[in-house]
């Protein structure tokens, strides 16, 4: 099943556009990805979703295939915008691995996340149900692995990118573990 870009664009729409940090997450409602934008989160969004001018996609730490929503954390002040990304981040990490390009700085103290301003839908049930078969599923994310390790080893050498690489392989793990399920 293709992509329903005008079901995509349409779910954008209705992100709100303050300023705040997201969190893209996958077709389980996990996150995979704690950014922040002082040019309002709709505008943040669609650009990762495009692949337009995201670090995440272009280092391949994020595969937008499997980006089905989208949290959003509006703030009332840019000034509180990194505090909240910072507290957002290591509370979710903490949990599951993400895929940031870079680690904020982790608080003194973690605070307590409140529940998300929004969470949108931006792919269509049909598209999340069909994605999320393991025949799909996991050949599509074992791809991408080796994609991502191959851009490590022949384009950028970093840390962040290696960090996400574990965090991926783990989600693999995962997926892998969902097609042996199916076959026993």
């Amino acid at each position: 099943m293709s992509t329903n870009f005008t079901f995509r664009d349409q779910a954008c729409r209705s992100i709100t556009n303050e300023t705040g940090v997201y969190v893209l997450c996958d077709l389980d409602q996990v996150p995979l990805y704690v950014g922040q934008s002082k040019d309002g989160i709709r505008s943040r969004v669609r650009r990762h979703l495009t692949s337009a001018r995201s670090d995440v996609i272009a280092n391949r730490q994020v595969d937008i295939w499997e980006v089905a929503y989208v949290m959003a954390y509006p703030v009332a002040a840019k000034s509180e915008i990194s505090a909240f990304e910072d507290n957002l981040y290591h509370n979710l990490n903490d949990e599951t691995p993400l895929m940031n390009g870079t680690v904020p700085p982790r608080p003194e103290e973690l605070r307590p996340v409140p529940a998300p301003a929004q969470i949108v839908q931006v792919m269509t049930d049909a598209e999340i149900l069909d994605k999320q078969n393991p025949h799909r599923r996991l050949p599509r994310q074992a791809a991408h692995y080796s994609q991502m390790v191959d851009h490590f080893l022949n384009t950028k050498n970093s840390a962040e990118i290696l960090r996400a690489i574990d965090a991926h392989f783990a989600r693999l793990s995962r997926y892998h573990q969902s097609l042996i399920e199916l076959k026993e």
